[in-house]
């Protein structure tokens, strides 16, 4: 039977991992040798058709070809409008940039695996949506992949740890990658892991720090008399963004580093201090302090309460950020988890959880019992209503944030006409009473039996483990229900879109 992989989709770096009969759980490495592979890929026209390459190459691509070149997709999932257009004419949305970054991840774990590979853990960041995760699905699936599940990236680092070390204790997972932040509180007992809290912020990264590190530089070479206009460049940005990414990587080890920029036909020596660094990027730095201390305070703990830190995240290899953490806790981090690869290894470990239950596979690795993980839904869950005293909409949360899943939370309304046809259901995602102010991620109209104006209705909401939505609509006065659907989601592909980028990947050679 072909083994289930764990895989980090992640903004700047993806990894896989396996879980092995042995109970070690291994990264893969890919057909460079590398245990990560960067999330680039570069459009190669050949003729009228794309070759898209993958990883190392593809990124060290990116000032020399800017326009042939996508970065940092991930944060463009479940925008239904965002498109790249290679220069064969052809036009791809976020997921099918994904899935063929998960093709390439596939077919290395392959390689590696010296079998087939079908079914996979793909793993997202807590904060994510539900149209960010149903985009990710379906980028799996548009690879070739079985989604098993979609598993929050903290929640995957606290499983690999916990079931690397045999820790137990209330557990801090501090989260800050190439382009999304999150933090998760979680308690780890003999009976598995019980996520007590999470928040985060899908657009803050180090993907971030390094455009303030772009910005500086920039202006340091405008005022050595270089020129004013290198961010409007994007040659020129993509080649300061490598040149700022590595020297980030310098000072985390030293103190100083120096850029050298050619621009304008001059040559150009930047000279950049840590501390400098950290004076630029502090209010960053400071965003993930807030939503640290909020998750705390939501969940009533305190620092000193907490047993065990993780720092997770290529970035948080910063040292302000170990100190950071490391201050505000009272205590160090824990430094056997690996930064870049405990996602991943989480995801494997998730993987042959879900391979046992479904297969009947060997739970030896486990004791004979598999953990069990009770998560929490990061975002609250509503429906718009009409408020019949101010006679405009209002958001009512039916399912809160930070509730357990699977989850199933229900509410009431009513007819605001006689003889009404039809309740058009609309589905948020938010926590604000002001529909403005929260996401409608789908919405459905159910048809009703003619009755008085004030019929009661009852509306329920499901969540389920992959924070994915269903809705049922029931009529109170008769107690039957109206209709049960899974959301018709407005950020998501259709299932024809689906099909048609299923196909169009599938036909793409990536190297």
């Amino acid at each position: 039977m072909a083994r289930a992989i764990g895989i980090d989709l992640g903004t700047t770096y993806s990894a896989v991992a396996v879980l092995r009969d042995s109970g070690e759980v291994e990264v893969l490495p890919n057909r460079d040798g590398e245990d990560i592979t960067p999330s680039v890929v570069l459009f190669q026209a050949v003729g009228s058709s794309d070759e898209p390459l993958v990883g190392t190459m593809a990124k060290h691509s990116a000032a020399s070809a800017p326009d042939d070149v996508v970065q940092f997709v991930k944060r463009q999932m479940g925008d239904p409008d965002w498109r790249f257009t290679s220069t064969s004419g052809s036009s791809y949305s976020a997921e099918e940039i994904s899935a063929i970054i998960l093709k390439r991840l596939k077919e290395d774990a392959e390689l590696a695996l010296g079998e087939p590979v079908r079914d996979a853990v793909i793993t997202v960041p807590a904060y994510f949506d539900d149209a960010r995760r149903t985009a990710t699905k379906h980028a799996g699936a548009i690879a070739g992949l079985n989604v098993l599940r979609v598993l929050n990236e903290p929640t995957a680092a606290a499983l690999s740890f916990g079931v690397d070390t045999s820790a137990q204790g209330l557990v801090l997972v501090y989260d800050l990658g190439g382009g999304t932040f999150d933090v998760t509180l979680m308690r780890i007992t003999d009976d598995g892991f019980d996520v007590l809290g999470t928040d985060g912020d899908r657009m803050l990264g180090g993907f971030d720090f390094d455009n303030k590190l772009i910005e500086y530089i920039a202006e340091k070479i405008e005022e050595q008399g270089g020129p004013s206009d290198l961010l409007d460049d994007s040659g020129q940005v993509a080649s300061l963004r490598e040149k700022a990414e590595m020297a980030k990587r310098s000072l985390t080890t030293v103190a100083t580093t120096t850029v050298h920029v050619s621009a304008g036909g001059g040559q150009y020596r930047v000279p950049v201090e840590r501390a400098e660094f950290e004076r630029i990027t502090k209010d960053l730095l400071n965003r993930t302090k807030d939503l640290t201390e909020f998750v705390l305070s939501e969940a009533g703990v305190t620092w000193a309460s907490i047993d065990h830190l993780l720092l997770v995240g290529g970035s948080t290899r910063m040292p302000m950020v170990r100190e950071l953490v490391e201050r505000l806790a009272g205590k160090p981090a824990d430094r056997s988890v690996r930064p870049d690869e405990a996602v991943a290894m989480g995801a494997a470990i998730q993987a042959a959880m879900e391979e046992s239950t479904t297969a009947g596979a060997d739970l030896a690795i486990f004791d004979g019992k598999a953990p069990v993980i009770s998560d929490v839904t990061s975002q609250g869950l509503g429906v718009i209503f009409l408020d019949s005293e101010t006679n405009r909409d209002v958001n009512e949360v039916i399912i809160p944030r930070n509730t357990k899943i699977p989850a199933k939370f229900s509410t009431s309304g009513s007819t605001v006409q006689d003889n009404q046809k039809t309740v058009l259901v609309q589905v948020t995602q938010g926590d604000d009473t002001n529909p403005e102010y929260v996401v409608e991620i789908g919405s459905k109209e159910i048809p009703l039996p003619p009755y008085p104006k004030g019929a009661p209705l009852g509306i329920a909401y499901a969540y389920d483990i992959d924070q994915t939505v269903f809705v049922e609509v029931t009529d109170l006065t008769t107690n039957q229900s109206l209709g049960t659907f899974e959301v018709d989601r407005l950020a998501n592909l259709t299932d024809e879109q689906l099909k048609a980028a299923t196909t169009k990947v599938a036909s793409l050679s990536v190297q």
